[in-house]
């Protein structure tokens, strides 16, 4: 950490840009506390690593969840110094003694109280999602950044993201979901919009990247991203992913593959409108080709044209799915209004422009035409490729 408590009670920040004849006499003459949990911390003056403080082994602080990495203190003086450069009132390290919880920096802009947190290591679920809320219930805006090493590029515009990367997603403005990391070392923001996940850990989306010389704070909070998706690569990737894991299942996959053959359907001759990119699919941790097709087993297998679907009936197939643990979840502390279900409704959404069905009213559909299942794989071929020349600039705009 940064900041410690001298014996008088005052705080001393390392942010400060001091000599290191000048610490060594001051370390030499004055002790140091933890303004969190009292404790007695060493000041560490090392030439490899940035001067910090560190509790001394067998401390328990209630604030220590883990131990700083140079990468981590690089990262949030950076940052803060770039809060202080734009004049916007900032403290470092700062301790909300009412709720027990200490932010990476807290800063004031626009009229609103932000708590920044640059985490450059994983947290369990609980604890980031206890903080968030904390936060928001004590009136702090939380500004989650993610060390940008823990987002690995795959090849060009793929990214295997963890579950614990997509607790960093926030919604802005324009309700694009957008993923901020900050790379110390770069000295760089990049950021992760229109995100498209094809399976549980990987995912198209758009990469953007900002000099933290040549950024402004409101850049970060409501970043200029670019609303566009290459559907042709994205299904690319499905299809690649698809018949990798197929060939390799594990028991969850195992398991809907039977139910699939079950039903008569084979994996490799699902219909195109199966397995579609949707804004929130990120929401479910299981891969669209696999949720669509229960969704296409439940409720369209059976409706003949003019067949009415009510999405309440929907929702209950749905969350039964997910009790069985067919369908896999993810809770995202940023979005807390943002439930699963949102993603069905944007494939029901997608499927209206497609034609499939027409909206009859607020829950109800109707439906329009029947999914043609293929019979050979030039008919998939070539009904995959009439689907795409007409519905590309549908599929663009997702």
């Amino acid at each position: 950490m940064l900041t410690a408590r001298t014996k008088s009670g005052t705080i001393f920040s390392l942010s400060n840009k001091y000599e290191k004849e000048n610490l060594l006499i001051l370390r030499n003459h004055e002790k140091f506390f933890c303004p969190v949990c009292g404790e007695a911390v060493s000041l560490k003056l090392g030439n490899q690593r940035i001067y910090h403080f560190a509790h001394r082994s067998g401390t328990v602080c209630s604030d220590f969840h883990e131990s700083e990495s140079l990468y981590h203190i690089k990262g949030k003086l950076q940052l803060f110094r770039w809060l202080q450069i734009q004049g916007i009132p900032a403290e470092l390290e700062y301790y909300d003694s009412v709720i027990g919880q200490r932010p990476d920096i807290m800063f004031d802009f626009g009229g609103n109280r932000y708590a920044l947190e640059y985490q450059c290591s994983p947290i369990p679920e609980e604890v980031f999602i206890k903080r968030t809320e904390s936060y928001i219930q004590h009136h702090y805006i939380p500004l989650w950044i993610l060390g940008s090493k823990h987002v690995k590029a795959k090849r060009s515009n793929v990214f295997s993201l963890s579950n614990f990367n997509y607790f960093f997603l926030r919604k802005i403005t324009n309700r694009q979901l957008v993923l901020p990391s900050y790379c110390p070392e770069e000295k760089r923001f990049h950021i992760l919009c229109s995100i498209q996940p094809f399976s549980i850990k990987n995912a198209t989306a758009n990469h953007q990247q900002f000099s933290i010389h040549k950024t402004g704070i409101e850049e970060i909070l409501e970043p200029r991203v670019f609303n566009s998706f290459n559907y042709p690569k994205w299904a690319n990737e499905m299809e690649k992913f698809t018949i990798n894991w197929s060939l390799h299942p594990s028991p969850d996959v195992n398991r809907f593959l039977r139910e699939i053959y079950h039903h008569n359907l084979n994996l490799y001759l699902l219909p195109p409108e199966i397995g579609l990119p949707v804004s929130h699919s990120l929401l479910i941790q299981t891969p669209p080709i696999i949720w669509q097709t229960y969704l296409y087993l439940d409720v369209f297998q059976n409706k003949s044209p003019r067949s009415l679907i009510d999405l309440k009936g929907v929702e209950k197939a749905f969350n039964k799915r997910a009790k069985l643990n067919e369908l896999f979840l993810r809770k995202l502390p940023q979005l807390p209004n943002e439930t699963p279900f949102i993603a069905v409704r944007e494939y029901f959404q997608l499927l209206e422009r497609l034609g499939i069905i027409i909206k009859r009213g607020e829950s109800m559909y109707q439906v329009q035409k029947g999914f043609i299942i293929p019979t050979s794989n030039r008919e998939k071929e070539e009904g995959k490729h009439e689907f795409y020349q007409k519905n590309r600039t549908i599929l663009g705009k997702i």
